[in-house]
């Protein structure tokens, strides 16, 4: 089986694994990816994209017998109509207006389904990030004043997501290149083993 997202067979083994454990003991996946990421060293992040990844490969026979018998699937995600956005939007900023942060804005809004959560809260970021205009305009349209403190809350906190992203991204470069010096010295030392069997 080729890699996903630097996995190897062993591990992809394990993550079904422990997915199928957790979900037997009523986990959620949030909970399971968060366990599952810090006992593994992995972020979070990489090990639900992988976990989803994986799922869908379902045209590999490796994969397909890593999960015989599992009944884990990947769900089809209709995407949300720009109706379906501006309300969700709405309904964020509306909680935001009474001081509530977006993460217990999206948990309220979600009723406690961690996945329509995520999927809440990765709309409104997406949104703000690529759509600041998008933004100002529903908060008019529901009352709310775009000032130019509005704004510049609005800019730092794309600028804060950001760096976020390039945060996790320089950990999870760290990470893997640790793995790599790591791997390179077993195969060194497997090499040496090799040539004085040989001699």
């Amino acid at each position: 089986m080729e890699k996903i997202n630097g996995y190897t067979k062993e591990e992809a083994q394990s993550l079904v694994k422990y997915v199928c454990e957790g979900k037997g003991q009523g986990k959620t996946l949030t909970r399971i990816f968060e366990e599952y990421a810090k006992n593994s060293g992995r972020a979070k992040g990489s090990v639900r994209n992988y976990y989803y990844a994986l799922l869908k490969s379902t045209d590999n026979e490796e994969v397909k017998a890593i999960l015989s018998g599992t009944e884990l699937k990947a769900e089809d995600i209709r995407p949300f109509t720009d109706e379906e956005t501006d309300k969700i939007l709405k309904a964020i900023l509306k909680e935001k207006s009474k001081g509530i942060s977006v993460r217990r804005a999206v948990l309220n809004l979600a009723e406690g389904d961690d996945k329509l959560m995520l999927r809440y809260q990765n709309k409104y970021r997406n949104v703000m990030a690529k759509e600041p205009e998008r933004i100002e305009r529903l908060m008019r349209e529901a009352g709310y004043t775009v000032t130019d403190a509005g704004r510049k809350a609005i800019e730092d906190k794309i600028n804060n997501l950001y760096d976020e992203l390039n945060n996790s991204l320089k950990e999870e470069n760290k990470r893997l290149s640790a793995v790599i010096k790591k791997l390179t010295d077993e195969n060194f030392l497997l090499r040496l083993q090799v040539k004085n069997l040989q001699s």
